[in-house]
C-alpha cells in the first residue's frame, strides 16, 4: 500500500478518540509524518524534546515497514502513538504503557471496529543478524550484538560489584 496523508488520519482520531484535545486553533500540538527510509525496526514512535523551555515533539511512522501493510494496520500504530502523546501532552504523565495509556487503549479498542490497539505489533520486521559476540571482562558473560559498540559494560557486573554505576572492570570485550 503506498503511504498515505496521515494528517487527515490523526484529525479524525483526535475528534473521535481525543475530545480534540491533540489540537489547538485546529494545529496539532504534534507533529506527524512518515520516516524516511531508515526506521526499519520500529513501526512508529512518539518523541518529544524541550527547546528553549517549549516542548516540541512528533509523531513518526515507519515508511518501511507500514507501506507493505494493511490501512488498519496504520491506523492502529497512528492510535498507539497518538495515546502517547495524548499521556505526555495533555494528561502531563511520564509513562510508556502504563495505566493512563492502558486505559486509553482498552477504551477506544472497545470503540472501534476495523482495527485493534495493542501494546506491541506483530509486523514483520527484517533485523540483521547477531554476528558480533562481546564478553565481559569480569565475569566471562557472552553476549550477542547485531554490531560493534564501544564502552559498553555489563549491566549484571556494574549492579553487583560497582552500585550500578559503569565502570570500566566491566566492559563488554568483542573478539
Amino acid at each position: 500500500m503506498p503511504v498515505i496523508p496521515l494528517l487527515p488520519l490523526f484529525h479524525r482520531f483526535n475528534s473521535k478518540y481525543f475530545e480534540n484535545s491533540l489540537t489547538v486553533n485546529n494545529q496539532p500540538l504534534v507533529k506527524v509524518r512518515w520516516s524516511d527510509n531508515r526506521l526499519k525496526t520500529t513501526a512508529g514512535f512518539y518523541k518529544r524534546k524541550r527547546i528553549n523551555g517549549l516542548v516540541d515533539s512528533e509523531i513518526i511512522l515507519s515508511k518501511p515497514i507500514l507501506s507493505k501493510l494493511s490501512k488498519n494496520e496504520i491506523n492502529s500504530t497512528l492510535c498507539h502513538e497518538m495515546i502517547h502523546a495524548w499521556v505526555d501532552r495533555i494528561l502531563k504523565k511520564n509513562e510508556i504503557h502504563g495505566p493512563n495509556f492502558l486505559a486509553k487503549m482498552n477504551e477506544i479498542n472497545e470503540k472501534e471496529k476495523s482495527f485493534i490497539i495493542s501494546v506491541r505489533h506483530s509486523f514483520p520486521i527484517e533485523r540483521r543478524e547477531l554476528k558480533y559476540i562481546g564478553t565481559c571482562q569480569n565475569c566471562g558473560e557472552k553476549f550477542f550484538y547485531r554490531k560493534r559498540i564501544k564502552n559498553i559494560a555489563c549491566k549484571k557486573c556494574c549492579v553487583n560489584f560497582f552500585n550500578g554505576s559503569w565502570n570500566k572492570n566491566c566492559l563488554i570485550l568483542f573478539d
